[in-house]
């Protein structure tokens, strides 16, 4: 079987039936004991997840009894053998009884970092069928069919994380692959996903110059440029001030690969006063 948190929450049977559970309380509890699968979730944990800093005087009781609905609902609604026994009673919590590639999240974690060891090994074509394969397990935003607590949120912010993640590296090994032309459609929608996030711009830059298209990495730059300005009160990266030295030079060709590592110091005073 398989629980899906990235997007609705549902639960995909060994045959394929796919159940999303009504209530969203059972949702939360089941949910957060998924996001550590196998490791005890303390009761603390989940009523702060449930009702926050102001708990009913029954939280315990209330809790007990949205565990037990959840156990009953694998039961009823036929979602696992009846013999197999998922959410265990530990103190000072619960646990969750599932194999990591039951639960999307850790698959997708999982990806993630096979992806981001890959390239570091050079092996460019691996880690993009890799992290395609990560991001493909996206449906929408996580846990999206229910409101979630304060303590789900931090897991959710988290994997928003590990999804930007995601992306720079499907990027870079497009970049390593020199596919610069076919990465520029997406890093437009990341940067119109993402705007404050200058990596994503630079690549954009850099995929723009490395195209031929110099005229349009430098709007590009100025854009960026202004963004900042007016929202941060912030000067671009040296990395982007890099990218437009090497945009304004007479022959961009002769200073090596775009986005180079390092930039001579009498350089980046020319960046800064173009």
């Amino acid at each position: 079987m398989r629980f899906n948190l990235i997007g609705p929450f549902e639960i995909v049977t060994d045959d394929g039936r796919v159940y999303r559970p009504g209530t969203p309380k059972v949702c939360q509890t089941l949910a957060l004991l998924l996001t550590r699968p196998n490791e005890i979730v303390t009761a603390e944990s989940l009523i702060q997840e449930l009702w926050g800093e102001r708990p009913p005087r029954s939280a315990v009781t209330t809790l007990q009894t949205y565990v037990y609905h959840a156990r009953r609902m694998f039961v009823n609604e036929h979602l696992v053998e009846p013999e197999r026994s998922l959410i265990v009673t530990s103190p000072p919590g619960y646990a969750i009884q599932v194999d990591d590639d039951e639960v999307d999240i850790r698959v997708f974690e999982r990806l993630v970092t096979q992806s981001r060891t890959l390239l570091g090994d050079g092996d460019a074509v691996a880690a993009l069928r890799t992290v395609r394969q990560a991001l493909g397990l996206w449906r929408g935003p996580a846990l999206s069919n229910f409101p979630a607590g304060d303590v789900l949120t931090g897991h959710i912010v988290h994997l928003e994380e590990l999804r930007i993640r995601a992306y720079e590296t499907r990027v870079e090994a497009e970049h390593e692959l020199g596919r610069h032309r076919e990465s520029i459609p997406e890093l437009r929608r990341l940067i119109n996903d993402y705007p404050l996030n200058e990596w994503f711009h630079c690549r954009l830059i850099a995929a723009l110059g490395a195209a031929g298209r110099r005229a349009e990495a430098l709007q590009s730059y100025q854009k960026v440029r202004r963004l900042l300005a007016d929202e941060l009160g912030l000067e671009p990266s040296v990395e982007l001030q890099r990218l437009q030295f090497r945009l304004l030079s007479p022959d961009p060709q002769s200073l090596g690969p775009w986005v180079p590592d390092v930039l001579p110091e009498r350089e980046l005073v020319q960046a800064k006063s173009a």
